[in-house]
């Protein structure tokens, strides 16, 4: 009986590296949008707390894709692609809080 083949795939280390870069650029980008958002002149209401809860909570899951690359077993191609969803999984909330902070911006300008 052969062992299961997605335990015993490994992903190669220059391509885990690679990844390991991409994911620590666009936490850099996603914290610093927040720090910009944060220091935004126009006053916080509690409209603003969707888009701060969205990027958050994706900056979190960016991290904890980080955190999962990091490790000795994140060659292996089970943990790399957890890893991979949770990055994906910040990127998507990053990037709705993003529009949601464009959306209410552009609303207060327009009201």
């Amino acid at each position: 009986m052969e062992a299961p083949q997605n335990e015993d795939q490994l992903v190669e280390m220059l391509f885990r590296n690679g990844t390991l870069t991409v994911v620590g650029i666009l936490m850099s980008f996603s914290l610093s949008f927040l720090t910009q958002w944060a220091n935004n002149p126009l006053p916080w209401e509690l409209v603003d707390l969707p888009t701060l809860l969205l990027l958050s909570v994706g900056i979190i899951a960016q991290g904890i894709s980080l955190a999962l690359l990091l490790r000795h077993n994140s060659l292996q191609r089970r943990f790399y692609d957890k890893a991979s969803k949770w990055f994906l999984l910040g990127i998507l909330l990053t990037v709705s809080g993003v529009i949601s902070a464009i959306v209410i911006d552009f609303i207060q300008l327009v009201a």
